[in-house]
């Protein structure tokens, strides 16, 4: 069949002309599976239990399984408004064998087998004709299993002896993002009955026979093993309706003219609203003597949000009183003179959402007609660095993953709120929880005796599924995620209180940059427009700002609740996308001034873009989701993923054709009116002399309000000294401290989230050739063509504040710093700072400690001459446990960040120079102490010590800073580290890992009295300091330029081995001699443990872990030398254009558009509404990209939604028939654009079968979950192979590494005739390999899965290419995390994935 003969309809699709139909026997053999090739067969029902129709009466059903067989009809009714299908399985048959030993282990022996199925809940506003069901069993249906979706439970067919089967899904309370997301792809599809679609998990457990019925105790235990209880339920029956029974609570006027302060007192309990005493006289007076009327509920609830603590920071501005003596300058004062003294490149602080610093005049690419689809060009623009940083602790201790995911979108929100709006580039994570506790893992540090609230997740969820919600919201937003840090501590300290992080820390930091002619907002005048972009109203995040404020159990678990707040990072993702085209018409920009809706909700965020001019607001202007909420809802609920906006009225209509075409909601809900109050009406008032909801003075309620006083006690701290066995040896002390988890990998939280997307990304987490998790910098660049970027870095130090708080604050601020020295930056003076204070600061000891800290860090900052520019705070850090209130450690994030002249002059901490390499330790301690308090040995060993390390000589430290980054400057270092948790000896350690080598130490202790206590100090202290690598060849000049500098204290303290051996003396006495791979599983042994509860499969983790101890670097070999782009490609005035497409929630549309940009194209910004539309015709292109990401959300299967607008679309259809047929045509499919082409069928063609040829759908290659059950990034090794794709000429042979980041990527090959077709033809092109270049099947090299580590299939003209792995993300040598020395490339240059996009421009000319 030739291609140009492909000519197909969307009813073709559906019954099956051109292919096979849809619907195959439910017995099908059509699928054969030859394991030769290693396909692997995906059986259903899972074979892990017997059953028998007759012994139906046994099944124990938590859900009633009832549902009435839709089969043979020939319309989808929509009698009950919900309707249901079933799908199998749930999950793959490897995790449901572990989650099946999990719940015998568990629960109970008798439970011999289990059986998965999802069930889909769908909302019909009217009836699905049969056509309509057809399109829908194809979205909701795998392609080459649609025998797996039925109407009917799979549960309930074959049941022989007695089973349980528990349902569990979402609380109906507001509509999942999931949902949203399902709608949309139905709409796309023209399913427009549908109004809401729900996800449910069944699962079935099947008894041993003539064992008794489970007891109701284990039935819930099993549940609480599978669900969320914060965000799902359990369902008891099928449901039959989303309808709730929720009546809008009216507006409600409370009687404080009758009462006075006690109404106000009643409605503060009632409602949650943490007004305290000072909170309570204020509103008394402001109501009762000035105002003089009752105030209405959704007043008290909007002061109450948007004046939280949470939100005003009352304490950091209040008047401090300790011990009886006022304090004369409040902490924001204190923390302000920073940058007072030091104002240097700032250009934003303490003014918006973010802060930013002076940047460079860069080469931008951007459209050339932002909003509208048009050619991508560089051009110069001014571009400042920002940063913002903020914590999500409460929300993540109640609901984790929810809490974390909308923790990373409100500073997501942030980062692209500042100024008049601005860039989003990357993220950074932090995480501190309580005792851990791994089951199976004993730490000798955790105490058992330790009980924790039930009404807060566990330390171990809360790391988990924080994390997890984290990373998944910004993989699908498309923001990297490229540095952070982990803590855990829980302990009965000397005085006998226990200090954990039951309320635990949360931390997203973003870096990002912003139009120097965008950093100030505009003031509100008269006759703008007030404007809400972003996703619906639903009833969700109640209270949150005021829940926030207290401690964890002083507020009522159903009000916790209603505070847990919801993301949807694809209507994240969309918001960005509209404020984008805006910022990036420069001069023209239509947003006067913008704010990010988050604590509060409108309460706050609409008061902020009024203020001081005042608007009347409609609240029925505001979008919603949920008919059934209240006016109070409306205003105060916390949706996420929304802006407020001031523009003018002129521009009101071309903002709105923005968000026509990335879809986003847009409502003008008010006017400015200059009045200079909130006024907020209902617009469907059945009487217009209603009084308004809300109107309120805005100066009285967000202007210059009282200042409020905070009395203040200090606590003198019970301290021992530590106490360490005689005779522990070094080895035994490592084998604790390694598995400490803020020592140890961080493998568990870096694999699982993207750190290349944008293609701007210089520096993340991993290091070396074996990409260990240990970069103590991380940097960005500011474009593909400039060298010019930002640098990150992370200091914090909380256990040390145990201690001493002054000295916890200059350790936070020196350990910032001593990461931040790895990266060329312009000047130590043009480092700014985010602080974020975590404290129970109103509590006895905390705020005077806080103080302290405070003091502290002021005055080092001063002396260094960098500056603290933003930052928050979070200071109710506490929660009641077992009749006491534990305090967390009270902690000081300090996030510098600073310019970068130079993005390929970082320094990484792996070791490269093998025995031509020594190693130098500088100590910043500068007198030789060695104080272990606070330290990570004191703590495993279930203490804190009494004397605390500290930055005592700044003047030195600034010193040192200097000279070396003066060395950089001159390539004198090869790897660098700093010394901070575990001290020196880690640190050492950690670089040999890093370098898969050896080292050889040679330590003297002072006076050389090499004693235990005298080792362990010289070892384990925590004092600040870094080690550095240099060559045999530049060991005189560097001691050189050190002693020239004045730098006494640096002393070679042994060399690099290339033999994998850790040898360690001492005083001439061995301590260590051992393989690096042994000290290394240690390090690695709890990132593993918490990788098995992470969602990873339990056997890829052992294989992952196996693997290491035979690691070695890869073999990487090019066959072509990489150049630039021919500068006629480059200058001509006329260039072949590639449509860069992209649907709502693709995410790698720039770095897509650079790299053909880079090859001489001319790269088109093309989304699908353009070509739904009419507006744009792929006629105009000779090439056709369908760019990464998560296509609405992966919802339904990755790339699912975008097939099928595309499949179920004539006009859209006839479009892309025709460009595939056009001879003088190609196209590229990456990652989420390469699981499209499959589902088109583009690959492998309708010559060797699948959508378009023989087979149909059900023969089709697909790109399914990932064999490890979750989403991975990594840089791996492929090897390119002949074929005839021509973006591959010239490459073939080559071995090197590439960026992939995905779920879905393991292709799978139903029709075994096609993959052998493929194989004989040379269709795979790409194959995941090993460290010596030969295509593998194992994993982690094979990260996915896929057979004979097929990575990429052509069609058999090779005009047609999907990849699942990132070149355009990795086309530039800087964008390369490691490669061989003998590859001898210039870092500056271009990367050898450049080639393919070349060979495309070739290939056109």
């Amino acid at each position: 069949m030739e291609a140009t003969d492909w000519n197909i309809t969307v009813k073709d699709f559906l019954i099956g002309s051109n292919r096979q139909k849809l619907a195959l026997p439910r017995h099908s053999i059509r699928r054969t599976h030859n394991l030769l090739w290693g396909v692997i067969p995906r059986h259903y029902p899972i074979k892990l239990c017997k059953v028998k129709a007759q012994a139906r009466r046994h099944l124990s059903a938590v859900v009633s399984g009832n549902v009435d067989s839709l089969l043979g009809k020939e319309v989808v009714q929509s009698a009950g408004n919900v309707v249901h299908f079933y799908r199998v399985p749930l999950l793959q048959d490897s995790t449901t064998s572990e989650l099946l030993k999990s719940v015998q282990t568990k629960i109970s022996h008798q439970i011999i087998g289990l059986k998965t199925e999802q069930c889909f809940n769908i909302g019909l506003n009217s009836d699905l004709s049969n056509e309509k069901q057809s399109v829908l069993k194809w979205v909701l249906g795998e392609t080459y299993e649609p025998e797996h979706l039925g109407t009917d439970s799979f549960l309930h067919s074959d049941t022989t002896e007695s089973a349980v089967v528990v349902e569990v899904g979402p609380r109906l309370s507001f509509t999942t993002a999931w949902s949203a997301n399902a709608v949309s792809i139905c709409q796309a599809c023209g399913l427009t009955e549908i109004s809401r679609m729900e996800r449910s998990r069944r699962y079935m457990l099947c008894l041993e026979p003539g064992s008794g019925p489970l007891l109701d105790s284990q039935i819930n235990e099993f549940a609480a093993m599978v669900f969320d209880r914060m965000t799902e339920c359990v369902y008891p029956k099928k449901l039959t309706s989303f309808e709730t029974n929720a009546v809008p609570e009216e507006v409600r006027f409370v009687p404080v003219m009758e009462r006075g302060r006690a109404a106000l007192e009643e409605i503060n309990e009632k409602m949650g609203l943490a007004f305290d005493e000072q909170d309570l006289q204020y509103y008394t007076k402001l109501f009762r003597d000035d105002i003089k009327r009752d105030p209405t509920n959704v007043e008290l609830f909007d002061i109450a949000q948007s004046n939280s603590e949470h939100s005003r920071h009352w304490f950091f501005t209040g008047k401090l009183v300790i011990d009886g003596q006022p304090i004369n300058r409040t902490l924001m004062q204190i923390v302000k003179s920073t940058l007072v003294a030091n104002p240097n490149n700032s250009v934003i602080g303490f003014k918006d959402n973010s802060s930013a610093i002076k940047g460079f005049l860069v080469n931008h690419l951007r459209p050339t007609q932002p909003g509208f689809s048009s050619p991508l060009q560089s051009s110069d623009h001014d571009l400042d660095i920002l940063f913002t940083a903020e914590t999500h602790n409460f929300p993540c201790a109640v609901a984790p993953y929810p809490g974390a995911e909308t923790g990373a979108g409100g500073r997501i929100r942030d980062t692209h709120a500042t100024g008049r709006g601005s860039f989003v580039i990357a993220s950074t994570a932090g995480y501190c929880v309580g005792n851990l506790n791994i089951e199976g893992s004993y730490a000798s540090w955790e105490d058992p005796s330790f009980q924790y609230p039930s009404n807060l997740a566990s330390p171990l969820q809360i790391l988990i599924d924080s994390s997890n919600g984290a990373s998944d919201y910004g993989n699908k937003f498309g923001e990297p995620l490229i540095q952070g840090y982990t803590r855990t501590f829980g302990m009965r300290l000397p005085s006998g209180e226990r200090r954990e992080w039951l309320k635990p820390i949360m931390f997203s930091g973003g870096i990002g940059q912003i139009e120097h002619i965008h950093i100030t907002k505009g003031e509100p005048e008269i006759g703008m427009l007030v404007v809400k972009i972003g996703g619906p109203a639903y009833r969700i995040g109640m209270g949150g700002g005021a829940a926030s404020s207290m401690v964890s159990g002083q507020n009522s678990a159903e009000l916790d609740f209603n505070a847990v707040q919801r993301g949807d990072a694809e209507m994240a993702q969309k918001l960005y996308r509209v404020v984008r085209a805006c910022i990036e018409m420069g001069p023209d920009n239509p947003i006067i001034s913008i704010h990010d809706q988050g604590a509060g909700g409108n309460c706050n965020v609409v008061k902020e873009i009024i203020h001081p001019q005042g608007a009347q607001i409609d609240i029925r202007a505001v979008v919603v989701g949920d008919h059934t909420m209240s006016v109070l809802e409306i205003w105060g609920a916390e949706y996420q993923e929304q802006d407020a906006i001031l523009v003018k009225p002129e521009s009101g209509g071309f903002l709105k054709e923005i968000c026509k075409r990335e879809r986003v909601p847009m409502a003008v809900i008010g006017t400015i009116n200059g009045k200079g109050r909130i006024t907020l009406v209902d617009g469907l008032a059945a009487d217009e002399k209603t009084p308004p909801v809300v109107d309120l003075e805005l100066e009285k309620v967000l202007g210059d309000m009282p200042q409020k006083t905070f009395k203040l006690h200090r606590v003198d701290n019970v301290l021992e000294p530590l106490d360490i066995a005689p005779g522990t040896t070094v080895m035994e002390a490592l084998k604790r401290i390694l598995r400490l988890p803020s020592i140890g990998s961080k493998r568990f939280l870096t694999t699982k989230v993207d750190r290349c997307v944008t293609g701007l990304v210089a520096q993340q987490q991993t290091v070396g050739p074996l990409q260990i998790t240990l970069s103590d910098v991380a940097v960005i660049a500011q474009t593909y063509t400039d060298f010019t970027g930002g640098a990150c870095a992370i200091g914090e130090q909380p256990i040390k504040g145990l201690l001493n708080p002054r000295a916890m604050a200059r350790l936070a601020v020196g350990e910032a710093l001593t990461n931040l020295v790895w990266a060329k930056i312009t000047s130590l003076s043009d480092v700014k700072a985010s602080g974020n204070w975590m404290y129970a600061a109103k509590m006895d000891g905390e705020g005077a400690a806080m103080y302290d800290a405070a003091n502290a860090l002021s005055e080092a900052m001063i002396e260094l001459g960098i500056a603290i520019d933003g930052g928050k705070d979070s200071l109710s850090m506490a929660a009641h446990s077992s009749g006491e209130v534990v305090k967390a450690p009270g902690n000081l994030v300090i996030s510098a960040y600073v310019t970068c002249p130079d993005i390929t002059k970082t320094v990484t901490p792996d070791l490269k120079l093998g025995d031509d390499g020594v190693i130098l330790h500088i100590d910043l301690s500068k007198e030789g102490n060695r104080r272990l308090g606070g330290s990570a040995l004191a703590q495993v060993f279930g203490q804190v010590g009494d004397e605390c390390p500290d930055l005592e000589d700044v003047s030195y430290f600034k010193t040192v800073f200097n000279e070396v980054q003066n060395l950089i400057s001159h390539d004198l270092i090869s790897a660098g580290h700093d010394i901070s948790d575990g001290g020196l000896l880690v640190s050492m350690l950690e670089m040999a890992f890093a370098g898969n080598c050896g080292v050889s130490l040679n330590l003297t202790t002072p006076g050389g009295d090499s004693n235990n206590s005298n080792v362990f100090q010289m070892l384990f202290a925590e004092e600040l300091g870094l080690i550095i690598e240099v060559s045999k060849e530049n060991l005189e000049i560097v001691m050189g330029k050190l002693s020239s500098a004045g730098i006494s204290t640096v002393q070679v303290i042994g060399h690099v081995t290339v033999s994998p051996i850790i040898d360690l003396k001492i005083d001439g006495l061995t301590y260590l001699n051992d393989k690096t791979c042994v000290l290394h599983d240690m390090w690695e042994e709890t990132s593993f443990e918490l990788d098995k509860k992470s969602q990873r499969l339990a056997s890829c983790v052992e294989l992952e872990k196996a693997g290491l101890k035979g690691r070695r670097a890869p073999s990487w070999n090019l066959s072509f030398k990489p150049v630039f782009t021919n500068r006629d490609y480059i200058n001509a005035t006329s260039k072949p254009k590639v449509a860069v497409v992209r649907e709502e929630g693709s995410n790698g549309d720039r770095e897509m558009s650079a790299a053909f940009h880079a090859a001489g194209f001319e790269p088109w910004d093309v989304a699908m509404s353009d070509l739904l539309n009419g507006q744009m015709s792929l006629r105009e292109f000779r090439g056709v990209v369908f760019v990464g990401g998560f296509s609405y959300a992966d919802v339904l299967d990755s790339a699912k939604g975008w097939a099928a607008s595309i499949r179920f679309n004539q006009p859209l259809l006839d479009q892309f028939q025709e460009f595939f047929n056009r001879p003088d045509t190609f196209s590229l499919g990456v990652c989420n654009g390469c699981q499209l082409m499959a589902l088109l069928g583009w690959v492998p063609g309708p010559e060797v079968g699948g959508v378009l040829g023989k087979g149909g759908d059900p023969s089709q290659p697909r790109f399914i979950h990932n064999e490890s059950g979750r989403f991975e990034c990594r840089f791996t090794s492929v090897t390119i192979q002949e074929s005839p794709a021509i973006m591959f000429k010239g490459m073939e042979g080559s071995t090197l590494g590439v960026w992939a980041a995905h779920g879905e990527g393991r292709a799978y090959f139903p029709d075994n005739s096609v993959f052998e077709q493929i194989l004989g033809s040379n269709l795979a092109p790409v194959r995941y390999c090993d460290d010596d270049g030969v295509p593998t099947e194992i994993y982690p090299f094979n990260m996915n899965g896929s057979p004979l580590g097929v990575a990429a299939i052509c069609s058999p003209d090779g005009r047609h290419l999907a990849m699942m792995p990132h070149p355009e993300r990795c086309f530039l040598m800087w964008q390369f995390p490691w490669y061989p020395n003998h590859w001898d490339m210039d870092k500056k240059g271009p990367s050898p994935w450049l080639r393919m996009f070349q060979n495309a421009r070739e290939w056109c000319s």
